[in-house]
């Protein structure tokens, strides 16, 4: 295929026309491991509770990778020099940064996929893409991994203000319909600077600053850690960990020759070779929900009953509190939901268990949002708002749930 016919757009809800800039980057969207993003879904189980919520993390990886174009135009415009070579190796990392995602990820990492996070599994791709591809992502890969000398490019990729947070905010508001985290990416984009090395926000962007920190903290409570989301994701941790269970003391489950594998074997970061990694690219949402259809009919009454539960919407209830709860008070509960089925003490804890989810807008542990000030000194988002509301952005809230079967309540 001739380079100019590489040269495709892809039309975007959001951003209108995305343009591919070069016939690397083609090569790498056409390769089956990128589009297998096109069947992991952006926002998890998400959808039960925002029916529009269906859109995936091809469209978000397309979406990161067009705002890095702005921001590599604008900074040049303002004098920040970008050699050609850079610029590629920003487009490269920012497409596969999240190419290392599994099915409704967050559950296969507690679950099956053990100890291995999505992050070390994109460097693996990447550097599989880069023995496929003859070393063209060396420089991107250099970047990725936080050791290339100009740190501002590893800022725009993985940072407290980088283009993945974003896209997915203003993707994720789009296609959910809370309105409250559509953040102004243009205006952010525009404000971008670069000073000492370190990327900063000039100084009239700090509203901007402000705005996208409030989005994202009302995006956590009102999508991400939505009461429904959470619970239907615990629940397919816990399926998936009963699964493994069962597997692994001998019972053969009805899915695909990818999920099997998983379930019957402990893969460690180590032993993550290219075979693996060629298994692992083979799983997606479809494996998942194709083995939920069929194991909710399977003979074991965890498994069965909470596979309906996904496939039915018909979920744990799940109570929020401000105070930590006391393992005692599940107690009778688990009593109560073990006599009624006949199951053990043990078994019922698939049904009845509590946990605590935590909301950070900004964290002062992280590096820094920097703001530069018209006398081009440097100071942290925190210390140049006017804004009080930012010290409390600052501040983790923690939450404390409990579920338990409806019938209990």
């Amino acid at each position: 295929m001739s380079q100019i016919n590489k040269l495709k757009i892809f039309n975007d809800p959001i951003y209108g026309f995305i343009s591919i800039p070069n016939a690397l980057i083609y090569d790498l969207i056409q390769h089956p491991y990128f589009q297998r993003l096109r069947r992991i879904s952006q926002m998890g189980l998400s959808y039960l509770v925002y029916p529009g919520a269906n859109h995936t993390r091809f469209h978000h990886a397309l979406g990161c990778m067009h705002l890095m174009q702005k921001a590599v135009d604008v900074l040049r415009f303002k004098g920040v020099n970008i050699s050609e070579e850079e610029e590629n190796a920003l487009y490269i990392a920012i497409l596969l940064h999240d190419i290392g995602h599994g099915p409704f990820s967050h559950a296969m990492e507690r679950s099956i996929v053990e100890d291995v996070h999505h992050e070390q599994i994109s460097l693996l791709f990447m550097n599989e893409l880069n023995v496929k591809f003859n070393s063209q992502l060396d420089l991107a890969i250099q970047v990725f991994k936080g050791e290339y000398h100009r740190l501002f490019m590893l800022q725009l990729i993985s940072s407290q203000l980088d283009m993945d947070r974003m896209d997915y905010l203003k993707r994720d508001s789009f296609y959910s319909g809370v309105a409250e985290g559509n953040v102004n990416s243009e205006r952010l984009i525009q404000m971008m600077n670069v000073e000492n090395d370190m990327l900063v926000i000039e100084e009239k962007g700090i509203y901007s600053v402000e705005e996208f920190l409030m989005s994202r903290r009302l995006m956590y409570w009102q999508a991400y850690l939505h009461k429904t989301s959470l619970v239907a994701e615990l629940i397919l941790t816990k399926i998936l960990k009963r699964a493994k269970e069962l597997t692994l003391k001998g019972t053969l489950l009805p899915c695909s020759d990818a999920l099997q594998f998983f379930l019957q074997n402990k893969i460690t970061l180590d032993a993550f070779d290219t075979k693996i990694l060629d298994l692992f690219s083979r799983l997606d949402d479809f494996d998942i929900i194709s083995a939920l259809k069929a194991w909710q009919y399977h003979d074991d009454f965890i498994l069965s009953s909470l596979s309906k539960m996904i496939i039915n919407r018909d979920l744990l209830k799940i109570k929020m509190t401000n105070d930590k709860v006391d393992l005692q008070d599940l107690q009778p509960l688990k009593e109560r939901f073990a006599l009624e089925n006949n199951i053990s003490l043990q078994d019922a804890a698939y049904f009845i268990f509590k946990g605590k989810i935590k909301n950070q807008a900004y964290s002062k542990e992280a590096e820094p949002i920097r703001i530069l000030k018209k006398d081009r000194t440097v100071e942290d988002v925190i210390e140049s708002s006017d804004q009080l509301n930012l010290k409390s952005l600052s501040k983790a809230v923690t939450k404390y749930y409990i579920c338990y079967p409806k019938q209990l309540a």
